[in-house]
């Protein structure tokens, strides 16, 4: 049971809580009434509001229409007043343009472009809407004079910023080129960059606007004739400069590279000149030949003409290619794309012509030459043509897409080159073998014949082009006069096969020269009255072209096709000089035991026996004083066969003579025996070692 006081304080916090809910929902009440009330005011007020806008809609909307109106009426006055002055000002355009367009674009081309754009556009303008007014002519007789002063502004920047390229940089351009260490490029600027951008902005309004394509004529007859004076200038260049010094300096390179050394163009193997300095060569080591007669002399005094003449050319080649390859990458920037080729064909031509008359008058030399019989002469085209084949591909990709003229003329001259060089050889190769005999021409002294050194000479210059020489040959097919056996393995590739066929052709071509000399010599050596001075000649000639084949590195090339070409003439060598040791049988006889008496100790000589041995004497005494004064005469050039000839004639005829001696020993046949024993061994060794030597 709850307690009284519990209960009662229980029921007055329950009274409290009541008393508190009903104040607040009177309250809330009492809110709500007030809200009510602002709402119904809102209300009001908002339906009031929109009756006031609807009333100022109303009134608002026919004002905006007609300010509306008004504002395109304005609108339109005023474009039309616009119009009105654009189109006056057409028929001011010639006037206010007439002081620009007579001063001419000359610097301020961008000023002067803008006042063509309005002439144009007045012409455009007077076309479609008044296309008979006097207005019309006027302005199109401004706008063709604005179009000659441009045409005319192309020209004469063209004219006089075009300068041909100086020497010295071209030859760094081809230095590039030909030396790899060389790592910084030289370009060639032929226009300074402000004047080629006006000359781009000129040609290109002339192709948008003008539409005229004689600018692309004024182009390319200008540069065409600076690119000949350039490779002119190259040419005189290097003549001035070779024929000084034979050495061409590029101050260009100099000036870019301050620690290196100013770069020497090297110069192409001199064909004339490298003849000369062989022959001198072999002059000092004792292998020349001297005074006999040839038709194959090689050239002097003309022969440095020719090599700077030749190394001109060559150099001049590289040239073009260079700079035909700048003018055509200067020109993709000033001429049209679908004209280019066509242009660039045009421009090329002048020095491209000169170029290929030059290579044909090369080719006429040639000719002549070969008429004329001076073999030497045609070692000119070696070079040259060389050169030409291994620049071919990069001639062909400069010259692509001309017309089939312009890319043909190089081949043409090549293969006129080939021609003319494989006759040549094949002349040169029979004239060897049929070089007549002359007594008159033959050496006295049985030393080498010009004919022979001569004929060494021309086949070292093969050396060095040796695959231009085999191409020759081949380009004639020539293989079926050589009978050249084909390896199959050589067949494997084109390119093996192309170089290993020239070369077994060449090697072939060159035994058969030495195969006609080697019969001519025999045919010479029969003028001699003397066999004795015959094998001399023979052995000096035979050892003059082993010791020259060795020494140039020939042998390598005949050995190709003759495996014992060397022994060859080694064995000829040793034939002649069997053949000469047979001249001393005379000397050497009388001291044989033939008719010789025979000698019992102590008995006494008869009077034909004592003959018998005093003709020995005299008959040898008399053979070796003829020999020795006949031979000394005579010549042997190579300073080893001479010894060895003397020490095996000195051995023969000393150990006979000391036999013949000891064989009369106390033999008394005589009684003045000096007048017969003239001369002590070692005395006939000492005359024997004067042999083949006419300082002696």
């Amino acid at each position: 049971m709850i307690p009284t006081e519990d209960a009662s304080a229980r029921k007055r916090e329950i009274e409290e809580k009541l008393k508190q809910e009903q104040e607040t929902l009177s309250f809330i009440r009492e809110n709500l009434e007030k809200s009510d009330q602002l709402t119904k005011g809102m209300v009001s007020i908002l339906s009031s509001f929109e009756s006031r806008l609807m009333q100022l809609e109303n009134s608002i909307i026919p004002v905006h229409k007609q300010t509306e109106n008004l504002q395109r009426l304005q609108d339109n006055v005023d474009k039309t007043l616009s119009c009105m002055d654009h189109v006056i000002s057409y028929y001011h355009v010639a006037k206010d343009t007439d002081r620009i367009i007579r001063e001419g674009p000359a610097g301020r081309l961008d000023e002067y472009l803008a006042c063509i754009a309005k002439i144009q556009k007045a012409v455009e303008y007077f076309q479609d809407n008044h296309p008979d007014s006097p207005e019309l002519n006027t302005v199109k007789a401004r706008f063709e004079k604005g179009k000659e002063l441009l045409e005319a502004e192309f020209r004469s920047l063209l004219n006089r910023y075009s300068k041909p390229v100086p020497p010295i940089l071209i030859l760094d351009v081809i230095s590039v080129d030909e030396d790899m260490e060389l790592q910084e490029e030289v370009l060639l600027e032929h226009l300074p960059e402000a004047v080629l951008q006006d000359i781009i902005c000129i040609a290109s309004w002339l192709v948008e606007y003008g539409r005229n394509q004689d600018f692309m004529n004024v182009y390319y007859q200008i540069r065409s004739s600076q690119l000949d004076r350039s490779i002119k200038g190259l040419k005189d260049h290097f003549r001035k400069n070779s024929a000084s010094s034979g050495i061409l300096y590029s101050p260009a390179v100099q000036t870019k590279r301050k620690d290196t050394p100013t770069k020497k163009i090297p110069k192409r193997p001199g064909t004339i000149r490298k003849a000369q300095n062989l022959l001198k060569q072999y002059s000092q080591h004792g292998l020349d030949g001297k005074k006999g007669g040839s038709n194959l002399t090689p050239l002097e005094g003309k022969d440095d003409v020719l090599d700077i003449e030749i190394d001109s050319y060559i150099h001049c080649i590289s040239a073009f290619v260079k700079l035909a390859q700048s003018e055509y990458a200067l020109l993709t920037e000033i001429i049209p794309e679908h004209h280019q080729k066509k242009t660039f064909d045009s421009l090329i031509q002048e020095a491209l012509n000169n170029l290929m008359l030059e290579g044909d008058n090369i080719v006429l030399a040639a000719r002549r030459a070969i008429e004329r019989r001076d073999y030497f002469a045609i070692l000119t085209i070696f070079p040259v043509l060389r050169h030409l084949k291994m620049n071919k591909s990069e001639f062909d990709s400069t010259l692509q897409g001309t017309a089939a003229s312009t890319k043909n003329k190089l081949p043409t001259l090549i293969t006129s080159m080939e021609t003319i060089g494989a006759k040549a050889l094949e002349e040169f190769a029979d004239s060897i073998k049929n070089d007549p005999d002359k007594e008159y021409n033959m050496p006295k002294d049985g030393t080498v014949h010009e004919l022979t050194s001569n004929t060494i000479l021309f086949l070292q210059q093969l050396l060095d082009f040796h695959e231009t020489a085999g191409a020759m040959l081949a380009s004639q097919v020539l293989g079926d006069t050589y009978n050249i056996p084909l390896d199959p393995r050589e067949t494997s590739s084109a390119s093996s096969y192309t170089s290993d066929f020239n070369k077994r052709l060449l090697s072939s071509y060159i035994c058969k020269v030495l195969g006609n000399l080697q019969l001519n010599l025999l045919s010479k050596s029969k003028v001699y009255e003397d066999s004795a001075l015959s094998a001399i000649f023979l052995h000096n000639n035979y050892n003059y072209i082993l010791k020259s084949l060795e020494k140039s590195e020939l042998i390598q090339l005949v050995t190709v096709t003759q495996k014992r070409a060397e022994n060859s003439y080694r064995e000829l060598i040793e034939q002649q000089i069997d053949m000469y040791q047979r001249s001393w049988l005379k000397v050497t006889e009388n001291l044989t035991d033939r008719n010789m008496p025979v000698l019992q100790p102590g008995a006494k000589l008869k009077d034909k026996e004592r003959q018998v041995i005093k003709d020995k004497f005299k008959g040898f005494n008399d053979g070796l004083e003829e020999l020795c004064k006949t031979q000394k005469g005579w010549a042997i050039p190579d300073k080893d066969q001479r010894h060895f000839i003397r020490q095996a004639q000195k051995k023969v005829v000393s150990d006979s003579y000391r036999a013949f001696l000891q064989r009369c020993t106390n033999i008394s046949f005589t009684k003045n025996p000096e007048k017969y024993h003239k001369y002590r061994p070692e005395e006939v060794e000492e005359m024997i070692e004067k042999l083949f030597d006419t300082s002696a």
